[in-house]
């Protein structure tokens, strides 16, 4: 008599039983939250903790000021929902350094050590345990383990925080998440924005409601201070940032001061003049995203007042205890892309009105704070609403090789939230094409009455190349159909 079914039947009930096992475990063994009371997302967590355990609400989008205290406590409060039990809640962050301190700070406020119930991913580094609750990564290690496990069965529950820099990461993971939900029914996705333009994120997932957070813990005077005409041309910003620091110094009440600055130069230029001035017992700290990660913990754990020089990484994704005043140059480097002459370019620009308004947020944290911008308000009024997302000023050519990377697909069939236009796509095709990367290998009929397109042939997309950067090798290809509409 064959036994084997049998065997595998029992097999199967074992597995089963111990998978069982496992999940009541982790059930029984969920540490218990609490959200401190003086944040203003505390006074929501029961809506949100409500919305995340209806089967009916898939997503949740959550809009608040900087310093409401989403990154910290919407991880928290989907463990009080039943989340994290089935797979860890995965929480994503534009910027390692974010990651980290995020990570710590919630296992802080769980009163556990980093590691036990909360870990973190960043390149080089994997603080992660197999029984974590809570995992917080870049955008970047996310969009890697989709090349490993497309449906991402490692969570049940995942959180884009920092949706409102609409960095190409950011609007990739959306783009696979709005794939993604409808093929994982038990998987709850969360996006959290700094800013009020969530209309696009509620459109783009079948307008689902957006929870606003509103309040802060202390009211931000903002000042303009400008220059005259004869002192604009002999100060740049650099001289304006450093007399306005020495303003706040002089005339008002003892505080941290944060000092926005565009570029890794301005800021060491800056902490030199500042540091020159020889003000006893303050500490003049720099931070910038390729700082070493001891200098930048430094920003924490300095217990002497501090004047903090920083470039945008510190306009959202982190909270820097005791800031009570605000320096705004008004300008940062955002990366432009001129199709005319296919040049990539980083120039220093203006600053939008919502990143003007997230880095007033920065201050009032502890007492009454203070926003110096150095340009007018007129000049305010007039700028940008928000910052054009990454996707409408890059070079398609390389967005094409990072996406074929990725496996995602066709550009003009990809769901980004702005999709960027037909003849931008093609023309990256056609960049790629004159440069040796993608050949041309034909016309093929389309799969619609009317339409035809071209087939290519490219290398593999792993080649640390950059379209005009140089060289460009001959790899073994694969084949790729793309249509035009």
């Amino acid at each position: 008599m064959d036994t084997k079914p049998k065997d595998r039947a029992r097999s199967r009930a074992d597995a089963r039983a111990r998978f069982e096992a496992w999940l009541a475990a982790r059930a029984k063994n969920v540490p218990r939250v609490s959200y401190p009371p003086e944040l203003p997302i505390t006074a929501k967590a029961g809506e949100i903790v409500e919305a995340l355990r209806s089967p009916r609400r898939r997503v949740l989008i959550v809009s608040g000021e900087t310093g409401c205290g989403k990154s910290t406590q919407i991880p928290k409060m989907c463990l009080e929902a039943g989340r994290g039990i089935a797979g860890r809640v995965g929480v994503t962050q534009p910027r390692r350094l974010a990651a980290v301190t995020i990570a710590h700070r919630i296992a802080e406020e769980m009163g556990e050590p980093l590691g036990r119930s909360v870990g973190y991913k960043i390149r080089f580094q994997d603080r992660t345990a197999r029984d974590n609750y809570v995992k917080v990564m870049t955008d970047g290690i996310l969009l890697a383990e989709t090349q490993g496990d497309r449906f991402l069965h490692e969570y049940d529950t995942i959180i884009i925080d920092e949706a409102h820099e609409r960095s190409l990461n950011i609007d990739f993971l959306l783009g696979i998440m709005r794939r993604l939900l409808d093929e994982r029914p038990e998987l709850k996705l969360v996006i959290t924005s700094a800013t009020l333009d969530t209309e696009k994120f509620s459109k783009a997932f079948k307008n689902v409601p957006v929870i606003e957070i509103r309040g802060r813990l202390y009211p931000v005077e903002v000042e303009y201070r400008v220059p005259d005409e004869a002192e604009a041309e002999d100060k740049d910003y650099v001289d304006q940032a450093v007399e306005a620091v020495e303003y706040l110094r002089r005339e008002k009440p003892p505080g941290d001061i944060l000092v926005f600055m565009p570029t890794e130069q301005d800021i060491l230029e800056t902490c030199r003049m500042l540091e020159g001035r020889k003000w006893p017992a303050v500490k003049v700290l720099p931070l910038f995203s390729r700082l070493p990660a001891g200098q930048q913990r430094l920003v924490y754990t300095v217990t002497v007042p501090k004047i903090v020089v920083a470039t945008n990484v510190a306009e959202t994704s982190l909270t820097i205890p005791g800031i009570r005043y605000v320096v705004d140059t008004g300008v940062a480097r955002i990366s432009q892309y001129q199709p005319g002459t296919r040049i990539n370019s980083l120039p220093i620009s203006p600053i939008s009105r919502a990143s003007a308004d997230q880095r007033k947020g920065r201050c009032g944290r502890v007492k009454e704070g203070l926003c110096v911008r150095l340009y007018s308000e007129v000049d305010y009024e007039k700028r940008d609403e928000f910052t054009s997302p990454e996707i409408l000023r890059s070079d398609l050519a390389e967005v094409i090789l990072r996406m074929t990377d990725l496996g995602l697909g066709d550009p003009l069939e990809f769901p980004f939230i702005d999709r960027p236009a037909a003849k931008a796509v093609h023309d990256g095709y056609d960049t790629l094409v004159e440069l040796g990367a993608v050949r041309k290998t034909g016309r093929v009929a389309g799969p619609e009455a009317g339409r035809s397109g071209t087939q290519y042939q490219y290398p593999d997309s792993r080649i640390p190349a950059r379209p005009g950067s140089g060289t460009h090798p001959h790899f073994p290809v694969s084949r790729y159909e793309l249509t035009e509409k």
